[in-house]
């Protein structure tokens, strides 16, 4: 009986040393189950650090607070990531998103929910735009199967030229309806806030979409202008038009060049698409049904192609977006002349997109 209590104390002792060597987490915390964590359900990836992307990130993390449990980065440029990361892990308390990581590898967005391409080379003063794609291209074909790789069930946002977005659904493999230019989701709400700017009201009354590609062809749907359900056009039959005495076109050659000037002031874009691409990633984590002018392919509805459009192109239409992605696109009723304006610019980025190589 006195040797049983003694192995019972020199038992009693053993423990009490372990736990005295114990780390302080193994002394807080008591497991419940062993094995890796759940991958996060809404992780967000941003592809590319640079203005743009963390312009992305912060809105991301503000609009979706609380939501998004998880944001990964990825860039090549390893120091500069390594600092945007820091500095946005030492506001997440604010954020509400505890998780936040970086890494050149991509093996650090796996189990993404949404991965938004930033990264890409900016046009040259003088360049052709074929030439600026092609050397997009050449970047895309390494981005995309890292995406799909780690995340094959993700939903790819890309904030590029509407011929790369059509680029980037062809390298990823995956399903038309999962990958999405941000097209003129930001060009319509620059449209909404000129027009309500020129008539003394709050951009979220007006009512206006801007369709086609992102860029100068892109196509102003005055038939559809409304403030409180009054149709503009019916107010003046010439609004939109070469006849309009009150040249309401130049709002739209405003929304052409707003990016130019803005470019001009202060070098860059960053923060009204930062805030664009967090719309549209609420409106698929939230599986809102919402309607946005995205980039889809327009062949994606039937085999003639909207509008008469029968080349495979991305562009901008209406679309739903839910938790699938680009869920459906709206049949606007178009007016002659505007139904010839999307041709056109289908026609625009079809010329590009045939001369590509490599995709």
């Amino acid at each position: 009986m006195l040797v049983t209590s003694w192995y019972l104390y020199l038992a009693a002792r053993s423990l009490d040393k372990q736990l005295n060597m114990a780390s302080i987490l193994q002394k807080l915390l008591t497991p419940l189950f062993s094995g890796p964590p759940e991958p996060a359900r809404n992780k967000v990836t941003v592809v590319g650090v640079g203005q743009v992307g963390m312009a992305c990130a912060i809105s991301i993390l503000l609009r979706l607070r609380e939501l998004a449990d998880e944001l990964a980065l990825v860039d090549v440029m390893e120091d500069n990531l390594k600092g945007e990361m820091m500095d946005l892990q030492h506001g997440s308390l604010f954020l509400k998103t505890h998780k936040i990581v970086a890494n050149k590898d991509y093996s650090v967005s796996a189990n993404s929910r949404i991965v938004v391409v930033t990264a890409g080379v900016r046009q040259q003063e003088g360049e052709s735009r074929l030439n600026l794609v092609q050397k997009n291209v050449n970047i895309f074909k390494h981005i995309a199967p890292q995406i799909v790789r780690y995340s094959p069930n993700c939903t790819i946002i890309t904030l590029q030229l509407d011929v790369l977005t059509y680029v980037t659904w062809k390298l990823s493999g995956l399903p038309k309806h999962r990958v999405i230019g941000s097209g003129t989701n930001l060009d319509s709400v620059r449209f909404r806030f000129l027009m309500a700017d020129k008539l003394g009201i709050h951009p979220s009354t007006f009512n206006g979409w801007i369709l086609g590609e992102h860029g100068d062809t892109s196509v102003p749907v005055w038939s559809g202008t409304n403030v409180a359900g009054v149709n503009l056009q019916t107010l003046n039959p010439d609004i939109g038009t070469d006849c309009d005495e009150e040249n309401w076109t130049e709002t739209h050659k405003m929304v052409v060049d707003s990016a130019y000037e803005v470019i001009k002031e202060k070098g860059y874009t960053n923060w009204a698409i930062g805030l664009s691409v967090a719309d549209l990633t609420e409106s698929l984590i939230r599986n809102m049904n919402r309607i946005h002018p995205v980039s889809t392919m327009v062949l994606v509805c039937c085999v003639q192609g909207m509008y008469g459009i029968s080349n495979e192109v991305y562009l901008s239409l209406p679309c739903m977006l839910n938790a699938g992605g680009v869920a459906s696109v709206i049949n606007m009723t178009l007016m002659e002349d505007e139904v010839a304006r999307l041709q056109a610019s289908a026609s625009t980025l079809w010329d590009i997109q045939k001369d590509l190589q490599d995709v």
